[in-house]
């Protein structure tokens, strides 16, 4: 196989309240948030100034703890979500549970579609799988 001129690096999601955002996908999907500038995991040894958190208005890395999942940045954007995606986020879980921490149903599993298509606090689309047993 031929090198191919890009590999596939992190998911940026854009947001209008980026902190906000970033603690509901946190809770949706059981990632963390990266707040410190330095990985605290990267080093034993860090001074002070490496463990100093971001500032406010940067983009807000969250990760997956066992390291499974890519890395997601959320970014703040001033302007709202006005079309639909053109990409989106496939996860494997229950609907309930996002819609009760903030998702709204966009469209039911039905005859036609074997997912449920919600809508993050922020209107962004991602699909949700039924668990297999």
């Amino acid at each position: 196989m031929a090198d191919a001129p890009a590999r596939f690096k992190d998911l940026c999601l854009d947001a209008n309240d980026h902190h906000a955002l970033a603690d509901w996908w946190c809770a949706a999907i059981g990632y963390v948030r990266r707040d410190s500038l330095e990985d605290a995991h990267d080093s034993a040894d860090q001074t002070p100034e490496e463990d100093e958190p971001r500032p406010h208005d940067w983009p807000i890395p969250i990760v997956d703890p066992s390291g499974a999942g890519p890395l997601m940045w959320i970014v703040p954007v001033p302007e709202r979500k006005t079309t639909k995606n053109r990409m989106h986020f496939d996860v494997v879980g229950e609907t309930w549970p996002l819609i009760a921490a903030g998702a709204r149903m966009v469209r039911e599993q039905d005859d036609e579609i074997e997912w449920s298509v919600l809508a993050d606090p922020e209107g962004n689309e991602f699909c949700v799988f039924a668990p297999e047993d």
